[in-house]
């Protein structure tokens, strides 16, 4: 593992004097002759996997599935569901039965018609336990999905659920088909606005317009060339001279860097990506509940937001964001405290001077501003908080929810249930990937939260899970932050959802 020693001062102008000059690589250039109408995005970090179902970090991966397949919903900028190959839904009284009807004259990239089986095989492959697909406990309460005819699909639920819509519009969800699944990591075929050209590993990632799209007019590109490019200063400055045309998550300071440009602007968009400290509740001493509670009173989330992205980011409790309306405004995001978390760790016999490894995924400024502090702040009780930064691609596959010690974050899903049903249900696919945690107390409030059609039960039940989490968390969700990108000026109508999603497909640039 390669190891780096992170800044000691995390200033903003320290921060901003880092972000100030970095060489243009010679190679950012285009990458096909007589192209036509040619956009080039620039992301940090390379994709883990071209499958679907097996995706489980944004960036590259999540923008390519959504703009080269196509699920049963979606969700517009505002997180409204919205019909894609589903043009409509309707659910019996007990919302246990949801019926899905397709659209007509829908085709793959490879010419082959779309019907119901496709919708069959791909929810059946997301159930599967072998695929590894962290969807999988969302669709747990799946009983049987059947084809009625080509057009219509059945779902029958085990219990009332009113999110099934949202949740069929999920990144994993895009409907893939059997007769091509063995190249789904190779040459993927979707039914999307744009299909997939070639992936080179460390480089780019092509896709080129689908003429065939089901949507008359879009898209309006010819090709769009996901660059590779893992320092943000290298890709701001590809974008500031015109090598790129737009950079996927801007941190912070290149979002003040860029507030100074006249070839470039940034969008920015509210989002409930959040980013955290992870224990695991099943390795010592995490698994010791005042160890928990002595953590979080360890952390200052108001200062440590601010430290870590300056202004760009909100506090908050769980991963109920501070804009939603579910979320407990009432309960106080306070400071740290120091004394209790003294008390509280002689209690569980944490030594003064004990040493504590931190694995961090680098490539991330915010996110590694954010373990400095805490490691500062743990200085104070006699921690010694070891820092180790990983490439991403090695922390993803071999420490996250591995190591007993990090900081993690994740991308914002589009319902209560979705935020935080998988992180903190005993059976989540996140929580038994990364903290372990298991209340049944919590169990009980959100199996009947995800059961109820009234959003004023909703709202009460989601209130108390955020009260429980204040007393005793398996991790601390330290703030959401907004999604920015930056932009050329010569871009049109690139939409930007807070699900951290570029929509390629009505993009026009001008000359």
């Amino acid at each position: 593992m390669r190891e780096r020693s992170l800044q000691p001062r995390i200033t903003r102008r320290s921060a901003l004097k880092m972000a100030g000059a970095a060489a243009l690589p010679a190679l950012i250039k285009p990458a096909f002759a007589d192209e036509g109408a040619v956009l080039r995005a620039a992301f940090a970090i390379q994709p883990a996997t071209l499958d679907p179902q097996k995706m489980r970090v944004g960036g590259v991966d999540y923008n390519y599935v959504y703009n080269c397949f196509s699920r049963l919903t979606a969700q517009d900028p505002k997180l409204q569901v919205q019909p894609d190959l589903a043009t409509s839904w309707d659910a019996a009284e007990d919302l246990k039965t949801w019926t899905f009807h397709l659209r007509p004259g829908v085709k793959f990239h490879n010419g082959k018609p779309l019907d119901a089986a496709d919708v069959v095989f791909t929810f059946k492959r997301i159930q599967d336990k072998e695929i590894g697909s962290v969807l999988r406990v969302n669709f747990s309460i799946v009983d049987s999905i059947e084809a009625v005819d080509p057009l219509t699909v059945r779902f029958n639920l085990s219990i009332p659920y009113a999110d099934l819509p949202a949740a069929v519009a999920a990144y994993q969800a895009a409907i893939v088909s059997e007769s091509v699944v063995d190249t789904l990591t190779t040459h993927p075929i979707g039914t999307g606005p744009f299909r997939f050209v070639e992936y080179r590993p460390g480089d780019q990632l092509v896709i080129e317009r689908n003429p065939g799209y089901f949507l008359r007019g879009e898209p309006t590109l010819d090709r769009v060339i996901m660059r590779i490019i893992p320092e943000f200063t290298t890709s701001v400055a590809a974008l500031e001279s015109g090598a790129v045309d737009a950079v996927f998550d801007l941190p912070p300071e290149q979002i003040e860097q860029l507030a100074k440009s006249t070839v470039a602007h940034v969008d920015e968009v509210q989002a409930g990506r959040w980013q955290g400290i992870i224990w695991n509740c099943e390795m010592k001493p995490f698994d010791d509940a005042r160890v928990r509670r002595a953590f979080n009173k360890l952390i200052d989330k108001q200062a440590i937001t601010e430290i870590a992205m300056f202004g760009h980011a909100a506090p908050t409790l769980t991963p109920i964001p501070p804009f939603h309306p579910y979320f407990r405004k009432d309960i106080p995001i306070g400071g740290s405290d120091i004394a209790g978390a003294k008390k509280l760790l002689a209690e569980a016999g944490i030594p003064t001077g004990w040493d504590l490894e931190m694995y961090v995924p680098g490539n991330n400024p915010p996110r590694e501003r954010l373990a400095t502090a805490f490691r500062e702040t743990a200085k104070q009780v006699g921690i010694n908080v070891h820092l180790r930064v990983a490439p991403p691609d090695k922390f993803f596959a071999e420490m996250e929810g591995k190591v007993r010690f990090s900081a993690d974050g994740f991308y914002g899903r589009a319902t209560p249930d979705l935020m935080v049903y998988p992180w903190y249900h005993s059976t989540g696919s996140w929580n038994n990937t990364l903290w372990h945690y298991h209340n049944p107390e919590v169990d009980k409030v959100l199996d009947a939260a995800r059961a109820t059609n009234s959003t004023a039960e909703q709202a009460r039940l989601y209130g108390r899970f955020q009260e429980m989490l204040v007393d005793d968390s398996p991790g601390s969700v330290i703030y959401v932050q907004n999604f920015a990108c930056g932009v050329s000026n010569k871009v049109r109508n690139l939409v930007i959802s807070p699900l951290m999603l570029m929509d390629f497909s009505k993009v026009t640039l001008t000359a």
